[in-house]
């Protein structure tokens, strides 16, 4: 038998290497009682306006931070500032995800126990990300209605190691004609059961209900903590 191909053996290691820190980060995360949540989606599905509006709507009730990972320049950790809240830009450079260490560093200075949210906005990316673990509590895959409703079935793997499918711009869905129905039914084929919510960063429609689903996890992981 010929021996396996070195690049399969590196990528492994990697990926194990990256399972090691991540489980050391969610230990981490889960003793000092913060609620972790991750962002994933391709690029301009609406995910740093959509993350911005979280951050600004939970920060007069919640001690609320994010990181935000891009290949390059800290445009997108400027915009998330104007919520009020600590925000660190994570520059990938070539890299076309975010990993364990990655975040590992990012909080070297920060003091985990004063938080209640993190929020984690990986690269615009539907492939990498997701074999990536980041220690999360919840991972959140968005798909905006400009992208069309195939998107879960071109990229099932992302959709398959999300917890929640979030479709956005809805304000923009009659426009694009898209097919509510049919995107719902593409989720649920390829991770049946799966939460969906529609929801418009720009008119603020669907983000109360979301929100409500978000802390009420963070509760239910806290109540399971004190157990």
């Amino acid at each position: 038998m010929s021996p396996e191909p070195r690049l399969v053996e590196v990528r492994r290691n990697v990926l194990k290497q990256n399972d090691v820190v991540a489980r050391a980060l969610r230990e981490r995360f889960r003793a000092a009682g913060v609620f972790v949540v991750s962002l994933v989606s391709s690029p301009g599905s609406g995910k740093t306006a959509f993350l911005e509006k979280t951050l600004t709507l939970l920060r007069p009730s919640y001690r609320v931070a994010a990181l935000v990972g891009d290949l390059a320049t800290e445009n997108d950790a400027l915009r998330l500032a104007r919520s009020q809240v600590p925000v660190k830009q994570i520059t990938t450079g070539t890299l076309c995800h975010l990993e364990a260490a990655m975040v590992e560093k990012a909080l070297e200075d920060w003091d985990l126990n004063q938080l209640d949210f993190l929020f984690i906005e990986n690269v615009g990316n539907l492939v990498c990300p997701s074999s990536y673990d980041l220690g999360e509590d919840l991972r959140l895959v968005l798909i905006s209605v400009t992208e069309g409703e195939d998107k879960p079935l071109k990229y099932p793997t992302i959709f398959n190691s999300a917890d929640v499918a979030i479709i956005t711009k809805t304000d923009l869905a009659a426009a694009a004609e898209f097919n509510w129905d049919a995107a719902f039914a593409n989720i649920q084929a390829v991770r049946p059961g799966m939460p969906v919510f529609r929801l418009s960063a720009k008119t603020g429609e669907g983000m109360e209900e979301y929100l409500q689903f978000v802390g009420g996890r963070m509760a239910d992981l806290r109540s399971s903590a004190a157990v």
